[in-house]
């Protein structure tokens, strides 16, 4: 089942794909122009495209993994529509046409996107960035609660890439890839057991997925308050682990080898 947002001017469309993957439709409403970002299944991205009556026009890839670029060349062959994908990993964009680095610009129509670069979990990941509607396409770098594998990069790349989204304002809503939420919230209290903000947030998504109902998009604040892997600086975490003496990076990389073990 697909979710509407409405963001004035910008439409975004929200629906399941794959085993836990989630398809996301940006439309500018003053021009019909729309973008995918990701393409996780062809299939049903153009099935939610036709039963809206929109007309894909962009692809918007975040990182080269299969189910974020795995649709490209079928939907560029229907719908003969430009992809985008993150210069850092040229070659590895099926069908791409433009590439992006950071601060460069997006344009849909009137709806602009800065992209930020945001290494850690493949070399050259990207983000979407629409600053006007407080809105970030993060892929697989930030999720509730969590954070991407480090397939690629290293503890201190990803750390700095999540630093950069936790500097976004605090009403950004962060639209992430994946449905991992519960499962990050069981690990998340094992790391700060004491966090009122974390206990309170896990209730929610809890009652939230009893439901059925999506977690995604989160947001920036609540992320601050209660995930982990954004709280590596924080005095309570670091007291927590027993690592009141070692930087950030390397009380993330140990936050990280225990959701990796979890």
């Amino acid at each position: 089942m697909s979710k509407l947002f409405d963001f004035f001017g910008m439409e975004i469309c929200q629906f399941p794909c794959l085993a836990d993957n989630y398809g996301f439709l940006v439309r500018d409403t003053q021009t019909g122009q729309c973008a995918a970002i990701d393409t996780p299944d062809a299939r049903a991205i153009s099935e939610v495209l036709e039963a809206r009556k929109w007309r894909l026009t962009q692809i918007w890839n975040t990182h080269w993994h299969p189910d974020h670029t795995g649709g490209n060349l079928a939907l560029k062959k229907l719908w003969d529509c430009e992809i985008i994908g993150p210069a850092a990993e040229k070659g590895k964009i099926p069908g791409a046409d433009r590439f992006v680095s950071e601060n460069d610009n997006v344009r849909l129509g009137k709806t602009d996107a800065r992209v930020i670069e945001t290494p850690g979990h493949t070399s050259g990941h990207i983000v979407y960035y629409l600053a006007d509607k407080r809105v970030a396409f993060v892929g697989d770098t930030l999720f509730a609660l969590g954070c991407g594998r480090l397939f690629e990069g290293t503890p201190a790349q990803m750390w700095a890439s999540l630093k950069k989204l936790r500097a976004l304002p605090d009403e950004t809503q962060i639209f992430c890839a994946h449905e991992y939420t519960q499962a990050n919230a069981r690990f998340a209290v094992t790391i700060e057991p004491a966090n009122a903000q974390l206990e309170l947030h896990s209730a929610q998504i809890n009652a939230l997925r009893r439901d059925g109902v999506p977690t995604v998009p989160t947001t920036i604040s609540k992320e601050k308050a209660s995930n982990p892997f954004l709280r590596a600086d924080q005095a309570t975490v670091a007291a927590a682990l027993n690592m009141s003496s070692a930087d950030p990076v390397a009380i993330f990389a140990e936050i990280r080898q225990r959701k990796d073990r979890f």
